[in-house]
């Protein structure tokens, strides 16, 4: 593992590493930013997973999360979205191959063999922080767009693995919308029962544990109707019983300034729940709340 940026930030300091992933069989960057209690304290993480075309940087340039990790005592860490390098597929699109893992495990050609981020969140990168950092086993798990996508379904299938999960933006049907049918035929091919296992609409309906769900959907999001359809997720969990908070913020687009506007509740929120303190995700009180918000 080797530190390949060091920058200090509000006390504490944000780095970026590289390390030779064995999961995904090529070098891959992340980012951790380690606060100032980090110098004398173990500390719970939250995960972030950033969305299509994004690496470890977007987060960690754009999101200003920095100064609410450092409030609360959280360490951050945003891995890069996909394996990447000389020998790992890819394709020439924006939404399939370097840049867009998807957080699955793919068992198609040619992506099989490098394509499996979803053992490399759940298991490769947290054994690596909570081994070489000041890191507790209390996790929690965040993401944009795709990664949204990512941080729903990691935790809907991990049963007491996190405290929390929120999501910005997120895809939350990929079987039901052009992103994800496209890179699923790509990664797992043309069988529609197996896009189930990464499908958060779908795996709402037998999750184990009824962790609550916070989400932020902006309403000038250029997505929404398209890619996202956050309606498809509250008719889900309002059939199941699953506890969701969807929070359509009214003249927000897709972009980091909507994660700019509302990470501080969000890494607020989570810090709460990595302390073990009863918090329920709840509609917040905010001017840029929509009216009729489910």
């Amino acid at each position: 593992m080797e530190r390949i940026e060091h920058r200090a930030s509000f006390g504490g300091y944000q780095d970026v590493y590289r390390h030779e992933s064995k999961t995904l069989g090529c070098a891959m960057n992340f980012s951790v930013y380690l606060p100032p209690d980090a110098e004398k304290d173990r500390l719970p993480v939250l995960y972030w997973l950033s969305g299509l075309t994004c690496n470890e940087q977007n987060f960690i340039t754009k999101a200003g999360a920095q100064r609410y990790a450092a409030e609360h005592g959280v360490i951050l860490v945003a891995p890069d979205t996909s394996p990447r390098g000389e020998g790992v597929a890819n394709d020439p699109a924006y939404d399939l191959g370097q840049g867009a893992g998807f957080y699955l495990n793919a068992t198609e050609e040619p992506w099989a063999k490098h394509f499996r981020m979803y053992d490399y969140i759940v298991k490769e990168l947290p054994e690596l922080i909570e081994a070489e950092f000041p890191a507790t086993e209390a996790r929690a798990i965040s993401g944009h767009s795709m990664g949204g996508h990512g941080a729903l379904t990691i935790a809907l299938k991990n049963p007491g693995r996190y405290k929390s999960v929120s999501a910005f933006s997120p895809i939350v049907a990929p079987s039901q919308v052009p992103w994800g049918e496209k890179a699923f035929t790509a990664y797992l091919g043309e069988d529609r029962e197996a896009w189930k296992a990464y499908d958060a609409v779908e795996l709402v309906k037998t999750a184990s544990e009824r962790l609550p769900l916070l989400v932020e959907q902006g309403l000038g999001d250029e997505f929404l109707e398209t890619q996202l359809k956050p309606h498809l997720l509250q008719a889900a969990c309002d059939a199941v019983g699953h506890k969701l908070v969807l929070n359509m913020r009214s003249g927000y687009d897709h972009s980091y300034y909507f994660i700019a506007s509302f990470i501080g509740a969000h890494v607020a929120w989570h810090a709460k729940a990595l302390r073990g303190e009863a918090n329920p995700p709840s509609v917040s009180p905010d001017a840029h709340l929509a009216t009729g918000v489910r």
